[in-house]
């Protein structure tokens, strides 16, 4: 027997888990590799997930493109390493590492040790990482896991120093005092791209404070906030010079209001008299009284300068009053204008968001607390009322950024950091972004376009415990000393380390070369980001090691990420490949969306409102659930929704097609011994419209693959399976087994095969579990793995274009005609005299002609030539809907064959079993139909001989009463 026989009992995910230990047992991803190791490099960076959870379905999408990308590259003869890598350090691990230590402020870490956190944080960094290999092995995801680097290796982070130095040596890194958005809660500052991702939509309490002019009796300036916590470090109000301000007096009151006169509609409900008006600039110079007096009473800078009216460029008149409260400690405007007319700095809040001892009425509390964000503002709207400078309060709605690992909200804070001066290499990022090949196009010059045209310097200093150090040693005397590698440290301290962790290295010192005294490493650590930037140098512990093997690599051919990280992995590689190369990172980027829940909402575990992926896996398979995410807008940067049953769709739809298929083709291939050749050739209509398809699909297939449109790729598969099963193999089905001619029999088995073992070969990056399966028992295990093979490249002398086009003529009037005879309520069974099809278009082959008669089942067609339709149909179809007797008759023997069909598979017979018949009817019209198409009857049941209940030759084994019809059958196996 040439092909194992099929059981059809099996479940797809039974499959899945042979060829998963066929894979083990095989080892086929090592030989994949091992029988390219001669061949050119193919370069893919996979950005790394956390091991400190289980895999979803965003890792998932995700996984999968990295899984087909390098498959089909691989199959199409390169070298494609795959190294897995593991995120290791940041804030998300330390937050779980405080949640496991009960640390709820950062100080609880410095009284503890900072190497007893990061111990913690070490053992909490790959307590998933077998479950992570589970799940990646059961997609089918291909990775090599055992040589995985993780960012908390030495060698990882001694690459991490060097980059810094690259930087440094550029004149890329320098120290800056700027407000920045911090987390009270973690105390650390954030990037520009951090902050962006978490901003959420919230409803804070804004008010607007009156403002006591020292100069003018009972004259209040009205400005407003929707941050009343900083109305305590206020030192200055804004107004814009040319902009039009009114003073006004409300009824029944002695108070003077100032406030822009645009204003006055939306923020003054009660009736006024207005009293004056002037510019901006006729206020500017004004003191007025502070509304919290506890730093201007104290001994400070510039007091002299504070509490006074400026005129400031940012001033609008689009919200609030016109005037613009200062807290130069509090926002970048805000710090500019303090900056520039030298004004008094208040910063009332430490990093851990709670308010100094200075401000003894409010000391102590959290500004911004994460269980009640507005809780402080309550108490100082609550005091500014008490004393009647309240003017009014309400809720406001907008987006506030919170913090995008403990969803604490943020402040805008004045603080140093460390940054990399970006903006010099603005001209040099634009320019070696133009090459990349963004997928979809519209990112390229949209989404990471604006960010590339917008992007700020980048502040890569954290004050956190669990990450790369930044490698800067400080004298007292100023001298800086920037550390590039382990040898450089022991060269300037003697010491040998084998950790570069900060409970490591912040006890190593060293003297100064300008003074001789001791330097001491900085506190602050790295950015994460700037790991993620530096990966594809870290990975290889480069430029220490695998200096050769980099080069080959870089830049990479293809990633792949979500669409949040044009902001950040693929603007931090962008950014660190520009400085250090002048190069781009990578040539060729897929960006996917968002899996959301199937109601549209994000999924969350506590909502339990999505499947979980291993139930996916085992009640559908793997294979499914990638070819549905493949297919889907996701990997085209489209946000998803999830569907469970279109995941069974998929099972039910193309993978059961394909299967039937090539179950089809074994069980007819074994029957008749079937022996493939090595060559193809056919004359047969059908066999060469389906190898031109087949070249069609071939074809297409590589150019969406080369163009790393994954979706439109996918999306290819379906029509092609659907018509090598509903069209060739229906169409060719009597080919196998009732063709008169050998020659036409053997045409249509190594059609069949050929397509197949191509088919498998083109789906095995997509679907890599049942591709498997069938292409090792079509070639008998001979030429092992499918994954192993070439992948296949277009034949362009087999695609014949006038011929798909007429098939798809066929196939068109055979859908119309089956839709016409549907709506005169007339069973295809029925044969019909004649069918009229009018159309611009024509065929002219007579075999295609009698695909159609065939299909409609009717004897005639007359085929109508118009120059214009009458609609925009490009095709119609009328039938002639009259029964003759003789049709009815001609019906009722096609009747008689389908119920045979029946009997013989309840009887359990095979198909090639040759049969006897007996029938017994009192209808004569049956009878008729048998005596009047018995030679059709017999050919269609493999009928050797049809008798009637007065031939008592025969014993028979099975009886069955047809449903509908006054008829008995038996059947007897010959």
């Amino acid at each position: 027997m040439p092909f194992l026989e099929i059981d059809n009992q099996k479940k797809l995910p039974e499959l899945e888990q042979e060829v998963l230990e066929f894979w083990r047992q095989d080892k086929t991803f090592e030989k994949s590799l091992d029988i390219r190791k001669k061949a050119e490099l193919y370069s893919f960076y996979d950005g790394p997930p956390f091991a400190t959870g289980t895999m979803h379905y965003g890792h998932i999408v995700g996984s999968v493109m990295k899984d087909i990308v390098p498959r089909y590259w691989t199959m199409r003869g390169f070298l494609v390493p795959r190294v897995w890598g593991w995120d290791c350090h940041g804030l998300p691990i330390e937050n779980i590492a405080e949640k496991e230590l009960g640390v709820k402020r950062k100080k609880e870490i410095e009284a503890m040790g900072v190497d007893k956190f990061n111990q913690t944080c070490r053992s909490k960094v790959m307590e998933y990482v077998k479950e992570w290999e589970k799940d990646v092995e059961r997609l089918g995801r291909w990775a090599d896991m055992e040589n995985a680097y993780r960012t908390m290796d030495p060698e990882f982070m001694e690459t991490i120093w060097w980059v810094f130095k690259q930087l440094y040596d550029q004149g890329l890194i320098y120290e800056g005092y700027r407000s920045m958005h911090i987390c009270p809660r973690c105390e650390t500052t954030l990037s520009q791209s951090e902050v962006a991702e978490g901003y959420q939509e919230v409803k804070d309490l804004s008010v607007t404070a009156k403002f006591k002019l020292k100069d003018e009796d009972n004259t209040y300036v009205l400005a407003w906030t929707t941050t009343p916590w900083t109305l305590l470090g206020n030192v200055a109000l804004a107004v814009g010079a040319d902009i039009d301000y009114v003073k006004i007096r409300l009824k029944d009151s002695d108070e003077n209001l100032i406030l822009a006169k645009d204003r006055v509609a939306d923020m003054v409900t009660a009736e006024y008299e207005e009293l004056d008006q002037m510019k901006g600039k006729d206020l500017v110079g004004k003191a007025y009284e502070p509304l919290f007096d506890d730093y201007a009473k104290l001994d400070m800078a510039n007091k002299e300068n504070g509490w006074k009216i400026y005129a400031a460029g940012f001033v609008t008149t689009e919200d609030g009053t016109g005037v613009v409260h200062i807290a130069p400690a509090f926002g970048e405007d805000d710090m500019i204008l303090g900056q520039e007319n030298n004004l008094p700095f208040v910063q009332h809040v430490g990093m851990d968001g709670v308010i100094k001892d200075e401000v003894a009425k409010f000391a102590g509390q959290d500004v911004k607390p994460k269980e009640d964000p507005t809780a402080t503002d309550v108490m100082i709207m609550k005091d500014l009322q008490e004393r009647g400078v309240l003017f009014k309060k309400e809720k406001y709605a907008h987006s506030y950024p919170h913090c995008w690992r403990c969803d604490t909200p943020l402040l805008n804070y004045a603080t140093s950091s460390w940054f990399v001066a970006v903006t010099k290499l603005k001209e040099k990022l634009l320019a070696n972004a133009a090459p990349i090949n963004w997928i979809p196009q519209y990112i390229k010059e949209g989404r990471f376009g604006n960010w590339l045209e917008g992007a700020r310097d980048w502040s890569i200093s954290r004050q956190r415990y669990w990450a790369s150090v930044i490698p800067i040693w400080r004298c007292e005397c100023g001298e800086l000393k920037v550390v590039g590698s382990i040898e450089e440290l022991y060269q300037l301290s003697g010491e040998k380390v084998d950790d570069l962790h900060k409970d490591v290295v912040d006890k190593i010192t060293f003297p100064c070369e300008k003074c001789k005294k001791t330097m001491g490493r900085i506190p602050d650590v790295l950015d994460c980001w700037f790991e993620s930037g530096s990966m594809p140098y870290a990975q290889m512990h480069y430029p220490f090691d695998n200096e050769e093997l980099f080069k080959a690599g870089f830049p990479a051919k293809y990633i792949g990420e979500g669409i949040d990280q044009t902001s950040k992995w693929f603007f931090y590689l962008h950014v660190i490949a520009t400085a250090l190369k002048d190069s781009r990172a990578f040539d060729n980027v897929i960006v996917n969306g968002i899996v959301l829940a199937e109601d549209g909402k994000k999924m969350s575990k506590r909502l339990q409102n999505y499947p979980d992926p291993r139930h996916i896996f085992e009640k559908y398979g793997a294979d499914p659930l990638r070819f549905y995410l493949l297919s889907s807008p996701v990997v085209a940067a489209e946000n998803f929704n999830f569907m469970e049953k279109d995941v069974a769709e998929a099972a039910r739809g193309i993978f059961r097609m394909l299967w039937n298929t090539y179950s089809f083709f074994v069980m007819y291939a074994n029957i008749d011994n079937f022996t493939p050749s090595d060559n193809w050739r056919s004359d047969n209509l059908l066999d060469r419209w389906i190898m031109s398809e087949l070249n069609i699909l071939t074809k297409e297939v590589n150019e969406r693959l080369e163009a790393y449109e994954l979706n439109k790729a996918t999306r290819l598969f379906p029509k092609f399976v659907d018509n090598l099963s509903n069209w060739y193999v229906r169409r060719s089905r009597r080919r196998f087994w009732k063709s008169e001619s050998d020659t036409d029999k053997q045409s249509a088995y190594q059609t069949l095969y050929v397509v197949l073992v191509q088919l498998t070969k083109l789906m095995a990056p997509f679907t890599p579990f049942m591709t498997e399966t069938i292409f090792m028992n079509l070639t008998n295990k001979e030429k092992g793995s499918v994954h192993l093979q070439d992948y296949p490249l277009v034949n362009e002398k087999l695609i014949d274009e006038k011929l798909s086009a007429d098939m798809a003529f066929v196939r068109q009037a055979v859908e119309m005609g089956l839709s016409a005879r549907a709506k005169a309520g007339i069973k295809v069974r029925q044969p019909l005299n004649k069918m009229v099809i009018k159309s611009v278009a024509k065929i002219e082959d007579e075999q295609l002609f009698d695909l159609i008669k065939d299909e409609v089942n009717v004897k005639e067609i007359e085929l109508v030539i118009l120059e214009v339709m009458d609609n925009d149909a490009d095709m119609d179809v009328e039938l002639d809907i009259n029964i003759t007797d003789e049709l009815k008759i001609e019906g009722m023997a096609r009747d008689i064959v389908r119920h045979i069909q029946q009997a013989r598979k309840e009887a359990g017979f095979n198909v090639d079993d040759r049969i006897v018949i007996l029938y017994e009817t009192q209808v004569e019209e049956i009878k008729q139909a048998f005596v009047a198409h018995a030679e059709y009857i017999a050919h269609e049941v493999l009928a050797e001989r049809m008798v009637t209940e007065d031939d008592e030759e025969y014993e028979f084994t099975k009886e069955a009463d047809v449903e509908k019809m006054p008829l008995v059958i038996k059947l007897k196996r010959v």
